[in-house]
């Protein structure tokens, strides 16, 4: 539409466009995409754990295509913000959501030690790592919380609503993401990888920006349950040598562990069903 508006050829629009996003990234990426601290994950869990009724949550987490350009990218959403921290962006051809959730760096940060020491107590059972809610197609990882897909028994049923209740934030963040900036909704225009982040990245910072300034949004819950949340996070531990290879591994693994993942379903059913009874 600009393009015949302004008269503008198409190579000067994009070149504009492209140094407009990249600007805005620079000017603004230090604060609206920077990592989180360990107050940002107290006060998701703490809000999460109030609205939800889950535990340790993060946020959620989910894929999404730039119109029918073969990218897709990783979000950890949380309320209306788009948190990008944990972003990927890819140009390679049939992808799916496990083959980028395992190109990503989505928990380099957590096997090195580098993120905040998350613990929350489910079923009376203490867990050490923080979680996001997922679709069934990921992996069954401690870190990602599942739906049921045929819930047998009224534990399971209650549990499966509430997951996917709690879990279409990430959805209904990337169709107010694309509603709001037509070029995420259309096919991409450019093949540069690195273009297309900075036009994600743009758009991202400004959404959040006026999320930030909305009165009203959904991030203005009231704490009542301050005091009695289970759930805490605390800086991660910077003392003595760096952490080895060896210990990355271990904690890659642990990761991992499809063990962990069965405990933390069977503590977080009984959770979600103990409190819907009180």
């Amino acid at each position: 539409m600009f393009d015949e508006y302004l008269y503008v050829g198409e190579t000067t629009g994009r070149e504009c466009l492209k140094t407009f996003c990249k600007l805005v990234v620079d000017a603004f990426g230090d604060t609206y995409l920077r990592r989180p601290t360990a107050d940002d994950c107290q006060r998701l869990m703490r809000m999460h754990e109030t609205v939800h009724g889950f535990p340790g949550i993060l946020g959620s987490i989910d894929c999404g295509y730039k119109g029918s350009h073969p990218t897709m990218i990783l979000e950890a959403v949380a309320d209306q913000r788009l948190w990008i921290w944990h972003a990927y962006f890819g140009v390679v051809g049939s992808n799916n959501d496990i083959n980028f959730l395992n190109s990503s760096t989505l928990f380099a940060d957590q096997c090195r030690g580098r993120e905040p020491a998350i613990e929350f107590t489910a079923n009376g059972r203490r867990h050490h790592m923080g979680y996001y809610l997922a679709d069934g197609i990921y992996p069954r990882w401690p870190v990602f919380l599942k739906t049921i897909t045929c819930p047998i028994g009224e534990r399971r049923v209650l549990f499966a609503a509430k997951q996917e209740s709690a879990q279409k934030d990430v959805e209904w963040a990337f169709g107010v993401l694309q509603s709001r900036w037509a070029i995420v909704k259309g096919s991409a225009r450019f093949w540069y990888k690195e273009v297309i982040a900075d036009v994600m990245y743009a758009c991202i910072i400004m959404h959040n920006m006026i999320v930030e300034q909305e009165v009203g949004h959904v991030t203005d819950w009231v704490d009542d349950e301050a005091g009695s949340s289970s759930s805490t996070a605390t800086p991660p531990v910077t003392r003595g040598l760096p952490m080895g290879f060896g210990e990355v591994l271990q904690r890659q693994s642990s990761m991992h562990s499809q063990q962990d993942h069965t405990q933390l379903m069977t503590d977080m059913i009984e959770e979600v069903w103990n409190r819907n009874r009180r």
